[in-house]
């Protein structure tokens, strides 16, 4: 039997080309109207019923011969970046080249991880290139989520000039895109020009006249402040002598993310924890630059990463790479457990800058009493985004009954929101809410005015 299945194959073996042909949706169609026919020669004349099945092969060696004028699939390459931004576009694009034939189309299909596309599938339909050989197609991608993309496979398939016949072949990929969080705010124009003109600079300098360390001695000038006079020096030199102190540094800046249930829930198409992570990094970028040590800790059911500290920007990559490991877990947060963990790894007085979100105030009662036995020991600066289709639904006319109740069942959430958020102003919690995409700029206010308010040390 072996014997005969290996004859078989080589038999079969010149007429391997046939053995990926595929119909197309034309061909579909031409069959199923060439059905109706058969049935009526059937009907009316039974003995050439032989001419139903002539019509059939006759429509597949049509398919046969119309794949064959194809051609070859000579080669292709697929072009993409092996590391892209979330919610930033890239471009893919396929190329292919073929042997002699004559194509009326041809049409490419990856198959790929949802974070790349919705549906996991990513389909392009190729063109004669303009310039040079081959066809080509592109599409531009712009993924979701953060974390490791994997295209498993892709096809390839091309139709000849009837549009009857088509050639299909696939292959197995396993091409890796690393999705790394959004770094645009960090790039654009305007926070380097802030950068290089504020006082932080791209370099340090010392900055006298405000802070708490120490940094001279200078002559006492009518007009200073008298309670800078350093009366031990004076009396020692017999003058009026003042201090000089410099701008605080080196101060430590934590940035914790709850990656829970809330957060994972999307804002104008990216999720919370992704706009979170992008604000987040950019003002770690500016506290990196101004000479204060930076890191990350994220947490839900329980902590996910704490990094080191990071003192100097040519190491920013490092926050990057922690930040893209913040995994999406669509639980509570156990802020108990997090924030008790965080107090323990914190040696000294720390800025805590806390991304979370929550939808009632019955889910924060344990955020409220967590950040409340965190703000004895740590300035906290409470960060969170406003809905902004709870927002909408409110602002909405109430054209209908149905509109009415929505919109009293939002006004009586954003209600709840303010008490908790006023709950939390009143334990000494620093609360930022705004839309997300204001999140990053007032973040950085916010910290370079606590910064120059001395209040971290």
């Amino acid at each position: 039997m072996n014997a005969i299945f290996r004859l078989l194959g080589l038999l079969l073996w010149p007429l391997r080309p046939l053995l990926i042909v595929a119909p197309t949706e034309r061909a579909a169609w031409i069959a199923a109207a060439l059905a109706p026919v058969a049935v009526v020669i059937a009907a009316t004349a039974p003995g050439a019923w032989v001419a139903a099945p002539v019509l059939g092969g006759a429509l597949l060696l049509l398919v046969a011969v119309d794949a064959l004028l194809a051609g070859k699939l000579a080669g292709w390459e697929i072009r993409t970046s092996e590391d892209i931004e979330v919610g930033q576009p890239s471009n893919l694009a396929i190329t292919a080249r073929f042997t002699s034939g004559t194509l009326s189309r041809a049409e490419a299909a990856l198959a790929c991880d949802p974070r790349l596309s919705p549906d996991g599938r990513i389909a392009l339909t190729l063109a004669p290139a303009p310039h040079g050989e081959g066809w080509r197609g592109e599409v531009t991608l712009t993924p979701e989520r953060r974390g490791t993309a994997i295209v498993e496979r892709a096809w390839m398939r091309w139709t000849g000039p009837l549009g009857l016949g088509a050639r299909q072949v696939d292959y197995p990929l396993d091409r890796q895109v690393r999705i790394w969080p959004d770094l645009s705010p960090v790039r654009s124009p305007d926070l380097q020009t802030f950068l290089r003109n504020a006082q932080i600079g791209l370099i340090n300098r010392r900055i006298r006249g405000e802070g708490t360390q120490f940094e001279a001695l200078s002559e006492y000038e009518p007009g200073m402040d008298r309670r800078r006079i350093d009366w031990k020096a004076s009396a020692r030199h017999a003058r009026l002598y003042a201090r000089e102190n410099e701008s605080e540094r080196n101060n430590q800046i934590v940035f914790a993310f709850d990656c829970g249930q809330a957060m994972c829930e999307p804002v104008d198409g990216l999720p919370r924890i992704d706009r979170a992570v992008s604000a987040a990094l950019t003002c770690g970028y500016v506290a990196l630059k101004g000479g204060d040590k930076v890191a990350l800790f994220g947490f839900a059911r329980r902590p996910q990463l704490m990094t080191p500290f990071i003192a100097d920007a040519r190491a920013f990559h490092r926050l990057q790479s922690a930040a893209a490991g913040l995994d999406y877990e669509p639980v509570e947060p156990n802020f108990t457990l997090a924030l008790a963990t965080l107090t323990a790894k914190l040696q000294r007085r720390s800025l805590v800058v806390i991304f979370s979100d929550f939808t009632d105030p019955t889910a924060a009662e344990l955020m409220v009493e967590s950040l409340g036995r965190l703000v004895n020991k740590h300035l906290v600066l409470f960060v969170t985004m406003t809905d902004s289709e709870v927002e909408d639904v409110i602002a909405a006319q109430p054209s209908d009954l149905a509109t009415l109740a929505r919109a009293v069942t939002a006004d009586s959430l954003a209600q709840q929101r303010k008490l908790v958020l006023g709950r939390l102003r009143r334990l000494g919690i620093d609360v930022l809410e705004a839309p997300w995409e204001n999140i990053g700029p007032r973040l950085i206010d916010r910290y370079l005015a606590i910064r120059s308010s001395e209040a971290i040390g």
